[in-house]
């Protein structure tokens, strides 16, 4: 059994739901301390992270990831214990296989091989792991990144090693995410009975138009890089359960997922207008999960690139498509970022597994890159 087949299997038998570590950030600590990097644990409220860097020079390449995965589910749902790692025909089944269990035991081991070789590498390795990025992701990444900023330390390259193969392993690497904003509307009317609507104001009817008007409208067309802006609701709450009353508020859950080509303010005062335009009577308090951001080229993705279809013999494509990831909180530094990590097809599903030749082959493409990024001084 290989090295980062054994280290997966004991990452995913660390029942580390979000925002629990359960011990992995220790045993991945407890390898890069013997490769000779300088470990900072950072405790943010109830959430463990750590930074870790071998080097005191630039460039600093990054592997960036989190060690929490989502709930599993029913349990009886799976066809083995989500926390009790099995191979399968030649699948590794458990949560957190593919999100991200085995990217973390591949940059691990693909850092150990990569030291072995060129100990007196240029510039500097690191690692940035948290346990929240499945939740809030308010005590993680982007708290470890403003207390790196704080003391002026960057990170010139950052590998987010997210799910982002799609039908084999490096056929899609992400070099950017669209933004998402998220919109609690609370909409007013007044209570009344089914049969006597002329004494009432149902806040359901009120808002039709305007619900119509936010689904037909054209917020932008994209562009070469993002697809055009999107908007979706996601929860519609009313009503007191009763079939005869007409309630007297509803609650609106929505979210936009938007392109370079908007900003937060222009999108917060486009809605209002529309909503004001159509005589609603709400309350709406807004929620930004994280601005877009995009690589769009760079020594990053050319490394990536060029490993990927020199380990797989396949080419690669550049995306930004999906949700947010960690990567938002990196980007706005200068960071070229990129994900690449293996297939997500089953990431937060039932019976989640991941390829076990994929994560050798992702233990190479991770050291292919640190190869390309930090070469050899020579230095031994």
């Amino acid at each position: 059994m290989s090295e980062t087949l054994n280290l997966a299997i004991d990452l995913i038998s660390r029942r580390s739901i979000t925002p629990e570590d359960a011990g992995c950030q220790e045993v991945l600590i407890g390898r890069l301390e013997a490769l000779g990097f300088k470990i900072e644990r950072m405790r943010f409220g109830e959430v463990e992270n750590f930074w870790a860097r071998r080097g005191d020079q630039g460039p600093v390449v990054a592997f960036a990831g989190h060690t929490d995965v989502v709930p599993p589910g029913r349990y009886e749902a799976w066809h083995s214990d989500p926390f009790e790692p099995e191979v399968r025909d030649g699948l590794l089944y458990g949560r957190g296989a593919a999100d991200m269990k085995g990217s973390l035991a591949a940059m691990t081991t693909a850092t150990e091989a990569f030291v072995r070789e060129h100990p007196g590498h240029r510039g500097s390795i690191a690692f940035l792991i948290t346990s929240d990025e499945e939740g809030i992701a308010t005590h993680g990444t982007v708290k470890v990144m403003q207390t790196l900023q704080q003391r002026g330390e960057e990170i010139d390259y950052c590998l987010v090693c997210e799910p982002s193969s799609e039908e084999r392993l490096g056929d899609v690497v992400k070099n950017g995410r669209r933004g998402s904003l998220n919109g609690i509307l609370t909409l007013f009317g007044r209570q009344g009975h089914v049969a006597y609507p002329h004494l009432a104001d149902n806040p359901i009817h009120s808002f039709a138009p305007a619900l119509a008007r936010l689904t037909g409208e054209e917020w932008d067309k994209g562009n070469d890089h993002f697809p055009p802006t999107s908007f979706q609701i996601s929860n519609f709450n009313a009503g007191t359960g009763a079939e005869n009353v007409i309630p007297g508020e509803a609650e609106v859950l929505f979210n936009f997922r938007f392109s370079t080509e908007l900003d937060v303010e222009s999108i917060k005062e486009r809605v209002h207008g529309i909503l004001d335009q159509e005589g609603v009577e709400y309350d709406l308090a807004w929620r930004l999960s994280g601005k877009p951001f995009l690589t769009p080229g760079g020594a990053l993705i050319d490394a990536a690139c060029d490993t990927i279809q020199e380990v797989t013999g396949q080419p690669t494509r550049l995306s930004t498509a999906g949700g947010t990831s960690d990567g938002r909180f990196i980007a706005p530094t200068g960071t070229e970022v990129l994900e690449l990590g293996p297939l997500n097809t089953t990431i937060h599903q039932v019976n989640e597994c991941v390829a076990v030749d994929d994560l050798e082959r992702l233990s190479e493409i991770y050291q292919g890159v640190l190869q390309r990024l930090l070469g050899d001084t020579g230095e031994h």
